[in-house]
């Protein structure tokens, strides 16, 4: 009903019809956002997951995000609709974003590294198959450099007689501040044909962000200039993170503190404060998978030296992991076997129920094998989501996987708390409280630096954080 009453107010008034492909963290909120902001414009929000557009359909959204629902809610029915219809919604568009997964390749040739774009292929040839008009095509998709090549490719041999625009319009959004990112972003990157009707092309697709971004915010490339601009933002966020890491290691060895260290260098305006904040690891959809992707082109390209330089990024975030877990094991008599540990917060950061790439995955997965009994609390993911991350069924997380309806609850009768998500609640727990219902020696290892150990050590506990002794 939503597909035929959008495709009904486009006739009848006029106006530019989006279709969005794909309706998960970034098209969703994104749609979500240029409805709002374009009255004049609508948006249609396709996906081939019945039970996901019904969850935009309603009010328990599928992600979670702050501002977000509000922005649905206003929207939704006015100009922006979620539809499986995807065949008759493209048809009827005159700008097409692909906003699909693209994840690390697990098979063949660049296993391990190299983006998987079968996703991305099987939304142009379905946009050539569906005809309706010359369209542009924008990919929002995170995707390799020179992907458009592939899109263009498969859309100039349709013999419908339709001619198409590619366009890249990557995403810079941070999960837990998506809506602020896209109501105010840094700016607003277009990539197109440097021809005149690329050009063209992108001029229209920079008409839609003028409705509420200033146009100094507005950047424009051509194609390949964008789509390595995404990959380059994500590599040059996540090696800070895992420069500071690094760093933290050396602080537990000599005495430093990697908070003060950061403070320090983060106020030499060359460097800045951002991204700077020691943790256990950096996670999420993007930055990861990124960078192997990134490794996986500069291999491609003839240019090891250039690719062992950012495998390392990766290779020091997984060390990190690995060793928040160690520091676990060694200060606590080299076994966790039978003991039971709580997990505070399971999402990859805070205000998000996203758990991909989370360092929690790594951290539990890793205290299962040392056979710890774990009890989790996380106030936005669910349980369902936790096992699967984990690879377990319920029959086998009875008895060694507790999921619990908060923080207290999880701690109680614990041996020790790993805090790995820097929810701000937790800066609210009763840690006297907490820590008289816990088996003694009870010890505490912040993955976050979010607690002052020496609140916690007046507490009692054993504490530990990040680059600090």
């Amino acid at each position: 009903m939503e597909s035929q009453d959008s495709k009904y107010i486009g006739r009848v008034l006029g106006l530019m019809r989006i279709c969005c492909i794909g309706a998960g963290y970034v098209g969703g909120p994104t749609m979500a956002m240029i409805a709002q902001k374009c009255p004049n414009l609508t948006v249609a929000v396709v996906d081939l997951n019945q039970e996901r557009i019904d969850a935009w359909n309603s009010d328990d959204l599928p992600i979670y995000e702050p501002g977000l629902l509000g922005v649905v809610q206003e929207a939704r029915g006015r100009n922006l609709f979620f539809s499986t219809d995807i065949d008759e919604n493209l048809k009827e568009a005159d700008v097409v974003f692909i906003s699909v997964n693209t994840p690390t390749k697990d098979y063949g040739s660049g296993a391990g590294q190299a983006a998987d774009l079968r996703y991305v292929e099987s939304c142009a040839r379905r946009i050539a198959e569906v005809g309706g008009g010359d369209k542009i095509v924008v990919e929002k998709s995170t995707v390799p450099v020179r992907t458009a090549h592939m899109v263009k490719e498969i859309l100039s041999e349709s013999p419908n007689g339709h001619a198409y625009q590619v366009v890249s319009n990557p995403e810079f959004l941070a999960e837990g501040t998506a809506m602020r990112d896209l109501a105010n972003p840094d700016r607003v990157l277009i990539g197109g044909g440097t021809d005149e009707e690329g050009r063209k092309a992108v001029e229209q697709v920079a008409g839609i962000y003028r409705n509420w971004i200033p146009e100094e915010s507005i950047i424009t490339t051509n194609l390949w200039s964008s789509e390595l601009s995404k990959l380059t933002a994500n590599a040059f966020l996540a090696q800070r993170i895992s420069s500071i890491n690094a760093i933290s290691a050396l602080c537990e060895a000599t005495g430093a503190d990697v908070d003060e260290v950061a403070r320090a260098i983060g106020t030499d305006s060359r460097i800045g404060p951002k991204f700077l904040k020691s943790s256990v690891g950096f996670g999420g959809s993007c930055f990861q998978k990124d960078i192997l992707n990134l490794t996986y082109l500069c291999g491609h390209f003839g240019l090891p030296e250039v690719a062992s330089y950012w495998s390392q990024v990766v290779e020091m975030n997984d060390y990190q992991k690995e060793r928040f877990v160690g520091r676990i094991l060694d200060n606590m008599f080299n076994t966790v076997s039978g003991k039971s540990i709580a997990i505070l917060g399971y999402a990859f950061k805070k205000d998000t129920n996203d758990v991909r790439e989370s360092p929690a995955i790594a951290v539990c997965q890793r205290l299962l094998e040392e056979k710890a009994d774990l009890r989790i609390y996380d106030p936005k993911v669910k349980a369902t989501s936790i096992l699967y991350s984990l690879g377990w069924t319920e029959e086998e997380a009875s008895g060694r996987i507790t999921f619990c309806g908060d923080a207290e609850e999880a701690c109680q009768g614990t041996h020790a708390i790993a805090l790995l998500t820097e929810w701000d609640e937790f800066k609210d727990i009763d840690f006297d409280g907490v820590f008289d219902k816990m088996s003694k020696p009870a010890y505490f290892f912040d993955g976050r630096n979010l607690i002052d150990p020496e609140l916690l050590r007046k507490a009692g506990f054993r504490a530990f954080a990040i680059g600090k002794e």
